[in-house]
């Protein structure tokens, strides 16, 4: 998920600055951006950060100035110089023009020196870890305020689907009656005509011809209904649409309750199992109504797919 989190603080004579931003990602992954002083915390502040962001590509960049009474400030002056050197050379060989200020040279990297070459105190590490979790309870309450957005966007698809279900339910019975008369209908004039074409005329009074010695195809009613609940059997998607209503209902249940480790895989899967329900229920229902709306609940999974990869 997206989010930002800033803080900052006095450590250790400096004001220290934290960003931290997150994109979307399917795993936590992290980039650091730190001071040199600060580099040895660096293994510290990504397990910080991994207990506190599941998923995700996180950026954290730490910026350190010295503070007007932090004392130990200088300028390294070689650095200037040697700054100044290749200014003013590049200004000559390019014609350039402009006069060089003491402001722009004073910005660039490492001019300006605080403290000393000793390494910072142990007790530095810990106001710092402080500070990225002030930019991290940041981060989180945006997170959070996206999730709740995005929880409504998927509540609202969820409720597209489950009145397709419904149309489904309904028609489902009514699919199974239409093929069983039609698969009756189709046995009754295949054997029929078989009747005629054996006889060359229906048998009957005055026809001259003994019903008896004739080979007539009759019509098998218990073996017709046998067929007739083997189509049932094949077209029935009960149970298909059983297992997707119990898929929704853990979906809307993780998207309420939540989980410490996020809910963000545990969605995925559930829209993966709902599509593959989808798919069994259009393939057995060979039906163009029913095909519709199971197209419908398909485009529908695919928007909640998209959304639930933002989610931790």
């Amino acid at each position: 998920m997206t989010g930002f989190g800033a803080a900052d603080a006095a450590i250790n004579g400096e004001r220290v600055s934290v960003e931290l931003r997150t994109v979307n990602h399917r795993f936590f992954n992290a980039s650091f951006r730190l001071p040199g002083h600060f580099a040895r915390w660096e293994t510290d502040l990504r397990e910080l950060l991994r207990r506190r962001i599941a998923r995700g590509h996180v950026a954290l960049s730490v910026r350190a100035a010295a503070t007007t009474d932090g004392g130990g400030v200088s300028i390294d002056e070689a650095r200037l110089a040697a700054y100044v050197k290749l200014m003013r050379s590049a200004k000559e060989r390019f014609g350039l023009s402009g006069e060089l200020d003491i402001a722009t040279v004073l910005r660039l990297p490492d001019v300006l020196v605080t403290g000393t070459d000793e390494l910072p105190p142990d007790s530095v590490g810990a106001e710092l870890a402080s500070v990225v979790e002030r930019a991290a309870d940041a981060l989180t309450a945006m997170r959070e305020a996206e999730g709740l957005r995005l929880a409504g966007f998927l509540g609202e698809r969820l409720t597209i689907v489950e009145g397709a279900l419904a149309r489904l339910e309904a028609r489902a019975p009514q699919r199974v009656t239409e093929a069983a008369d039609h698969l009756r209908e189709v046995v009754r004039t295949l054997v029929t005509g078989q009747r005629i074409a054996s006889g060359g005329a229906t048998p009957g009074a005055g026809s001259g011809v003994d019903d008896g010695a004739l080979t007539v195809p009759r019509l098998d009613e218990g073996r017709l209904a046998q067929e007739i609940a083997i189509l049932a059997d094949r077209l029935d998607v009960a149970e298909e649409l059983d297992r997707f209503r119990a898929h929704i209902a853990a979906f809307r249940a993780a998207l309420a309750e939540g989980a410490p480790d996020g809910v963000g895989k545990r969605l995925g899967f559930l829209a993966q199992e709902m599509l593959r329900e989808a798919n069994t229920t259009g393939s057995k229902a060979n039906d163009a109504a029913m095909s519709r709306d199971v197209i419908m609940i398909k485009e529908e999974l695919e928007r909640i797919r998209e959304q639930v990869d933002n989610l931790e």
